[in-house]
């Protein structure tokens, strides 16, 4: 029988943390109809040179466009929304996203030149919406950013509550508190699964509170007599408010340092947050006000290159700079990964005689994800039939299932990236199917996938490095003097001479071809790559990207 099916697969952020691409789908084989809850990025590290973004690869749902209804954002973070832009393009359907979300999904577009007003929709805090078989209410819960919601989407098979990230914040300072009424209401009429965060499923206790971050903060600044230098995660817009309000406390100016930092501060204003706060002043203005009555709220808690700490430190900042005696506060945590760049970074700092606050030594953050504590509420509000733990790695997926059962949770549901899973009425979700999954890289502008020939031979000269041999010949087939330049091979006292030696290897080989043929000609380019490549192995222990030209004059 061809029967309605409510279909649940994650396309990234199973098995991971970041690049979250999750799909729904209802109806039968013939007629199913698909929705997409983020559409999120996660970051290159040092393995892939010249990559910045990695996002899942949409093909499975492009190939389903006509059929699909619509995007639903759930909050406004990189790893739910940083795809869009990329994705958006071959998809041209709606958006769905609260006033915050939708005014930087908006500036994204701007950016990319792209109008998007006719396909985004805003939909109020705590709004609905009806899109085909789905009815999709929003919850209001707290996070480490504005506006983070909770989506119960009702088919005619059931509800699921997709919970998106969250904690249990019971004073968030900018924004509702979670609201546990509507929770429980749902809970009572039936939660067939429920997909959830699993980010800090092995933390004891709870998350932990903004507004006890904002007293911790104030205290540490209030002791403090030169330039105060706060770096933190630009998106926390409650955590931003702390900073003006301990500004304001301590009788000092507060001046913002980052591109994304001015950006979200922006976005956050016009949308009616962050009012009655002190006014920022520019760099330049900020430059002429005592050390001891100015603070600055910069981006680059991570140690990026390009982040505004990270020049700031190096000099290479043109309005601000680190001076003996400054306090420099890391209100956020090293994200898995971010260590080496970031405790170099530390080290130039304590190298200026700086003095450096983080959250090993000072009540400096809060986490935006739910402890064990926090989930333990969740389970007692929604009381699912089903838990699929998200957003996370492997092993905290396992241990969120294995906590859920602990919690006397009836069932749950190990999954990972392109599982299919069929959300039945009356029994345990399983995993029917596979979909194609697979990674997307921005090369530059270019959207490349991860098999791209560009990155193979990018990591190749990255470990290898180049040679490139020109070969001139002339009319009558002779060879001249082959012109060799090589980069990032090493040289010592022993094979510096090598090109030399490679001269006369490429002229003892070309005697052994015709130059008259062409078919002869891509035979002697790859014996003259082997060999060359050979001899600088034997010299170097390095097989460099080669590239063979023949210039015929």
């Amino acid at each position: 029988m061809n029967k309605d099916e409510l279909i649940f697969c994650p396309l990234g952020g199973s098995g991971e943390i970041g690049a979250n691409l999750n799909l729904y789908a209802y109806g039968s084989e013939d007629n199913q109809k698909w929705i997409i809850v983020d559409m999120g990025v996660t970051f290159a590290d040092d393995s892939l040179p010249g990559i910045d973004l990695i996002y899942p690869d949409p093909g499975f749902i492009l190939d389903k466009k006509n059929d699909l209804l619509g995007i639903v954002l759930t909050h406004a973070h990189e790893d739910h929304i940083g795809a869009v832009t990329h994705i958006w393009p071959d998809l041209k359907c709606k958006i769905f996203a609260t006033p915050f979300t939708a005014a930087l999904i908006e500036e994204k577009f701007k950016e990319k030149k792209i109008d998007i007003s006719n396909h985004l929709k805003i939909i109020q805090l705590n709004g609905k919406i009806n899109l085909g078989p789905f009815k999709i209410d929003f919850i209001t819960l707290t996070h480490s950013i504005l506006e983070p919601n909770g989506l119960c989407i009702t088919t005619p098979s059931g509800t699921v509550l997709h919970t998106g990230d969250w904690k249990v914040d019971p004073n968030p300072l900018i924004g509702k508190n979670i609201d546990k009424e509507k929770l429980i209401e749902i809970g009572k009429k039936g939660v067939l699964a429920m997909i959830c965060d699993s980010t800090n499923v092995f933390s004891e206790g709870r998350a932990g509170s903004e507004a006890d971050v904002r007293d911790s903060l104030a205290r540490i600044m209030e002791l403090k007599t030169k330039k105060i230098i706060v770096t933190s995660f630009a998106s926390n817009v409650a955590r931003m408010e702390t900073i003006f309000y301990c500004a304001k406390k301590t009788g000092r100016n507060i001046c913002l340092v980052g591109r994304s930092m001015h950006r979200i501060y922006k976005a956050a204003r016009k949308c009616g947050y962050l009012q009655n706060l002190i006014e920022p002043l520019e760099p330049r203005e900020a430059k002429k006000i005592p050390r001891d009555k100015i603070i600055y709220l910069c981006t680059g808690s991570q140690g990026e290159p390009m982040g505004a700490m990270n020049r700031i430190v190096n000099g290479i900042h043109p309005d601000v700079f680190l001076e003996k005696g400054d306090s420099v506060i890391f209100s956020s945590k090293i994200i898995p990964g971010n260590e080496k760049k970031l405790y170099k970074l530390q080290n130039l700092i304590t190298k200026e005689d700086a003095e450096i606050v983080t959250e090993e030594n000072a009540f400096v953050h809060v986490s935006g994800h739910p402890n064990r504590e926090d989930l333990k509420d969740m389970y007692n509000w929604v009381k699912p039939n089903c838990v699929i733990p998200v957003h996370g790695e492997h092993r905290h997926m396992k241990e969120h299932a294995n906590f859920a059962k602990k919690m006397q949770i009836p069932q749950t549901l190990l999954i990972e990236n392109g599982d299919i899973i069929k959300i039945y009425s009356d029994k345990t979700p399983k995993i029917i199917d596979k979909a194609p999954i697979g990674r997307m890289y921005l090369d530059g502008s270019v959207k490349v996938s991860e098999d791209s020939q560009s990155i193979k031979e990018r990591k190749n000269l990255s470990i290898n490095g180049y040679l490139e041999v020109t070969l001139i010949v002339s009319n009558n087939g002779k060879v001249k003097r082959p012109i060799i330049s090589c980069k990032g091979i090493p040289e010592d006292e022993i094979n510096q001479n090598f090109i030399f030696d490679m001269e006369s290897e490429i002229i003892d080989t070309c005697r052994s071809f015709s130059l008259q043929s062409k078919k002869q000609e891509k035979n002697l380019i790859e014996v003259l790559k082997q060999n060359c490549r050979k001899m600088v192995k034997e010299r170097t222990g390095k097989k460099p990207y080669t590239n063979i030209n023949i210039a015929r004059i």
